[in-house]
């Protein structure tokens, strides 16, 4: 039998749960501004390319030749953008001032408006079911952050004013189950599980039956996490998806994808493999603070044609962003020159 557990509101994490995990209240009552998410998530990314790309100024300025075109190619790389992005933002910047003595500021200024470009994506907000609970399917490779990820997304819905019920379908990892159980009471959404090794479909089915009793607004799913080698394991991901269908021709209404930003661009190869398993709509990319490699984001727009929805930008439980990629690069570069990052750009250099 599954189990039904109702949110316990305003629950008070204590110990390792505590620091790992923030509290609900603390996003309640003062939110993070998108720049400043995204800027704590790049940090780490935004300190290689200012090492760098300084290296490149040893003076107040710097004839731009090929020796110069080719090391900023190679911080570019650096970044795990991929090649063709890379090689496509030097193109831009040979064109407009290649033979000339630059600063800093108008090699990014040039920068900056192209990356916008490459990252450049039609707005994509989760679209919402006109009628009855909205369904939201997330998969992912194992160890990608997806259980994480969820309750995080389940976190920001609540404090939306929705109401929330999730699936603990990765049945097969009873740590699975155990987590995404702590993560929805700390949240205050209400959680139906399995019985260890019981069948996933068959967990999203008696969701979605809890969410239509309940009236909730969404009702999100997780799946096992499976590697994109294992064809059973796929195939699964179908049925649980078509089981959902049987209840609501529409359902599921979001097929996001967790990728790991720290594995770069092995990313590319999943996404395809889970395209290929469900229709998937957007890509939730986790762990972004921890790596210097946030540049994969680039290579995910140019190759995988799936918008980027949401940026895990911490542990917190309130550390999940909506990506804009004008905001991405804007905090990319805050603290590469004095006014970079925009409006928000002139701040003392730590």
């Amino acid at each position: 039998m599954g189990l039904f557990r109702e949110p316990q509101r305003e629950p008070t994490p204590t110990g390792a749960e505590a620091t790992e995990g923030g509290s609900a209240g603390a996003a309640a009552t003062a939110p993070a501004g998108l720049l400043a998410k995204l800027r704590r998530g790049l940090k780490k990314t935004a300190q290689l390319l200012q090492t760098d790309v300084r290296d490149l100024f040893v003076a107040d300025g710097r004839l731009l030749d090929e020796q110069y075109l080719d090391e900023l190619l190679g911080i570019n790389i650096k970044t795990d953008m991929g090649y063709q992005s890379a090689e496509q933002i030097v193109q831009q910047v040979r064109q407009n001032m290649r033979g000339r003595v630059v600063t800093t500021e108008q090699v990014v200024a040039t920068w900056k408006a192209t990356l916008k470009e490459l990252m450049a994506q039609e707005a994509a907000p989760l679209q919402f079911a006109a009628t009855g609970p909205t369904v939201i399917l997330v998969c992912g490779v194992n160890g990608s952050g997806k259980t994480t990820s969820i309750a995080k997304l389940a976190h920001m819905l609540r404090l939306e004013g929705k109401r929330v019920v999730l699936a603990a379908a990765d049945t097969f990892r009873a740590a699975a189950v155990e987590q995404l159980t702590i993560w929805a009471e700390r949240s205050g959404v209400e959680i139906v599980t399995g019985a260890p090794g019981s069948s996933p479909p068959s967990v999203a089915y008696r969701a979605v039956d809890r969410a239509r009793e309940l009236g909730a607004d969404v009702c999100i799913v997780d799946t096992a996490g499976r590697l994109q080698t294992q064809k059973n394991l796929m195939a699964e991901l179908t049925k649980v998806q078509t089981t959902l269908r049987k209840q609501i021709p529409d359902a599921p209404h979001e097929v996001l994808l967790v990728l790991d930003a720290t594995t770069g661009q092995n990313g590319i190869s999943q996404a395809s493999k889970f395209t290929q398993a469900v229709h998937c709509t957007g890509i939730i990319l986790a762990k972004l603070d921890g790596t210097a490699k946030g540049g994969v984001v680039v290579a995910i727009r140019q190759l995988v044609g799936l918008p980027v929805k949401f940026v895990g930008v911490g542990e917190h439980i309130e550390d999940l962003a909506r990506f804009d990629a004008d905001s991405f690069v804007d905090a990319l570069f805050e603290d590469l020159v004095p006014g970079a990052g925009g409006s928000t750009g002139n701040r003392p250099r730590g």
